[in-house]
């Protein structure tokens, strides 16, 4: 069931962010792009922000049916969106005629609680004169975990980031070990080294040194799709995408850009103690198979996983192939304890 009823004037906004401490329930304002992905029957959906001091972020929930006082609580999924896409740019869009592509309709359906956030500078949540780094995206996390813990009453999700979205989670993971129960990072980069992508990347660091936000238009919204191996992707989802995201116009912050082209590990292994599944596609650019490899054999908790989904290039999540992606995550988070193994 839909909760979009009406388009909000800009005092409902704010009148929303008010109310509360750390975040208030704002489902019924906003109507769907025709970019998003329709919510299935059975399904609702939420709108929530959280709060940074004066940064305000707007966060969404997927689940069957509605929160109920004294419910068996659901098993909780975050998923946290990379350097070019919002939140639901990035898991819950897809374009007429292609399938479902929202990974927040797939999780909800299997029975997730299932939440994501626009982080600061993205989508509808606070535009500032920060760049919005990976260190930035870490104190947003423990902002909308305080939602959490307050809207579900629990206090530990399992994590889901796809290319620098994954360096948050990692990130998130080391910061606040207690609130992961297990970490799935996608398009992931330990050191950066060979890495094609990056290496022309680079070239413009001195750019995102100097400024806080870079351009991303339809053009470098297609190029995701596109750079490492046409074909991998539906270009109808990629057009899709940059009609929902362009709506909130034609920049993004620089800061996850700085943080992989120059401050590379922003992640130590050795400090990510929940079980982890690194998941990368056969023909991603990022970083090369064997950065990754190295910083999976450097994971102290061996309760992990390493995959790779032949036929997919960086976004996994946008895959043709997307269907094994969503296999593996949900076979990694049911997946019973091994034989004496105690959690780290």
């Amino acid at each position: 069931m839909n909760h979009h009823v009406r388009i909000p004037s800009r005092r409902d906004l704010f009148r929303s962010a008010g109310l509360g401490l750390g975040a208030s329930l704002i489902s019924g304002l906003w109507t769907q792009s025709a970019a998003l992905a329709a919510t299935p029957a059975g399904i609702w959906y939420g709108e929530y922000w959280a709060e940074k001091g004066p940064v305000r972020l707007a966060m969404y929930r997927k689940r069957k049916g509605a929160p109920k006082a004294g419910e068996k609580p659901l098993p909780i999924l975050f998923l946290v969106h990379g350097s070019s896409l919002s939140a639901r740019g990035s898991f819950d869009t897809t374009a007429p005629g292609v399938g479902e592509y929202s990974l927040m309709n797939v999780f909800a359906g299997l029975g997730y609680d299932v939440w994501a956030m626009d982080h600061e500078g993205y989508g509808r949540s606070t535009v500032t004169s920060g760049n919005s780094d990976v260190k930035s995206g870490v104190e947003d996390l423990k902002a909308a975990m305080t939602v959490i813990g307050r809207e579900t009453g629990q206090d530990k999700c399992s994590f889901f980031g796809e290319s620098s979205g994954g360096l948050r989670a990692a990130a998130f993971a080391m910061a606040r070990p207690d609130a992961v129960d297990r970490l799935m990072v996608a398009a992931f980069t330990y050191t950066g080294k060979d890495s094609p992508t990056l290496g022309k990347r680079a070239e413009d660091s001195d750019f995102y040194r100097s400024h806080n936000r870079r351009k991303r238009d339809l053009a470098m919204i297609q190029s995701i799709f596109t750079r490492d191996k046409p074909g991998t992707s539906d270009p109808r989802v990629a057009d899709a995408i940059a009609k929902y995201e362009l709506q909130y116009g034609d920049t993004v912050p620089t800061g996850t850009y700085l943080d992989m082209t120059v401050n590379l590990p922003v992640v130590d292994p050795l400090q990510v103690k929940s079980p982890v599944m690194i998941i990368r596609g056969e023909y991603d650019g990022i970083a090369t198979e064997a950065d990754v490899l190295d910083f999976f054999q450097k994971l102290p908790n061996q309760d992990r996983q390493f995959v790779v989904l032949a036929g997919a290039a960086h976004s996994v999540v946008f895959s043709n192939t997307r269907a094994q992606l969503w296999h593996v995550m949900h076979g990694f988070m049911t997946m019973p304890p091994g034989l004496g193994v105690q959690k780290v």
